[in-house]
């Protein structure tokens, strides 16, 4: 645990339900296994989540979805968080926290995804969905500038690894996304995190995106990387040619992805198995790829 995180319980979560909502005192509170690093997650009753940073940097982004969930939400083809109740700092927890209504479904896992093609075209629609709301008034999303911003960290990152990755392969398939021409069209909505954490699934099927802490307007290719950190080689193509992304935003797309796992690696190797795990499995994907 961070220096700056918050040890959290079901008791804990049980006594803010109580001050805030007290509707909701006599149910049940349970903690979620989660692969996430930012908020701990807590089934309340059989239709409810609490949601609660783990650390103060977690608090703009509950902020952020408080703000556009709602919005975003009724133009999507899938479920995404309901916002039903903010609770306040209180008895003993430092910072804001969210209800949010229930929902169904698993996270998918790489390597191992039920009806992939349908799987494919259902997160291109999500994705053409989200990019076609309007985005005049959107911030900028976490993921949303030039790749080039990402060259320091990411070759940081290649020599921390070391050994651990083929410095040289990731490095050359690194520079050649930077070579891609930039998006030049208007920024556009994307989701900013589309990993396999954020995605629920039921019977094959997209059922749900979850934690919208990073989306904002900004390049669109940046949901490209669920084609590398979630779909089979198989149905790529499937997912490219339903998105409709050209050479040059397919590129950026795996080149987001390539930075983003490597980035992560280093960071989670010893700490979180799930996205370390995830990170190798986007730079194996990728590299093998390449050829």
């Amino acid at each position: 645990m961070h220096a700056d995180e918050v040890d959290l319980d079901a008791p804990l979560v049980q006594r803010l339900i109580a001050r805030r909502f007290p509707r909701w005192a006599a149910l049940p509170v349970r903690r979620l296994a989660s692969s996430g690093t930012e908020n701990a997650m807590f089934r309340l009753g059989s239709d409810l989540l609490v949601r609660l940073p783990r650390r103060p940097g977690a608090v703009p982004d509950l902020r952020h979805e408080q703000r556009w969930l709602p919005r975003l939400g009724p133009l999507l083809p899938v479920a995404v968080p309901e916002p039903l109740g903010l609770g306040e700092p209180d008895g003993g927890f430092p910072w804001p926290w969210s209800v949010y209504r229930w929902l169904a479904g698993s996270n998918p896992v790489a390597g191992a995804v039920r009806e992939p093609e349908r799987l494919a075209g259902d997160l291109a629609a999500f994705v053409r969905a989200l990019r076609r709301i309007d985005p005049r008034d959107a911030p900028p999303g976490y993921r949303g500038g030039p790749l080039g911003d990402r060259d320091e960290p990411t070759r940081a990152a290649v020599a921390e690894l070391g050994g651990r990755v083929d410095g040289g392969a990731v490095t050359a398939l690194w520079e050649q996304s930077l070579c891609a021409p930039e998006h030049t069209g208007p920024p556009v909505w994307a989701h900013g995190d589309l990993s396999p954490g954020n995605v629920l699934v039921d019977a094959g099927r997209l059922s749900a995106v979850i934690d919208f802490g990073c989306a904002g307007a900004g390049d669109p290719a940046v949901d490209l990387i669920v084609a590398w950190n979630l779909l089979p080689v198989s149905v790529r193509d499937t997912f490219r040619k339903a998105v409709g992304a050209d050479d040059a935003e397919w590129t950026r797309g795996r080149g987001w992805a390539l930075s983003i796992s490597l980035i992560q690696l280093p960071y989670y190797w010893d700490t979180n198995p799930a996205l370390a795990e995830n990170s190798r499995h986007v730079i194996t994907e990728i590299l093998t790829e390449a050829g």
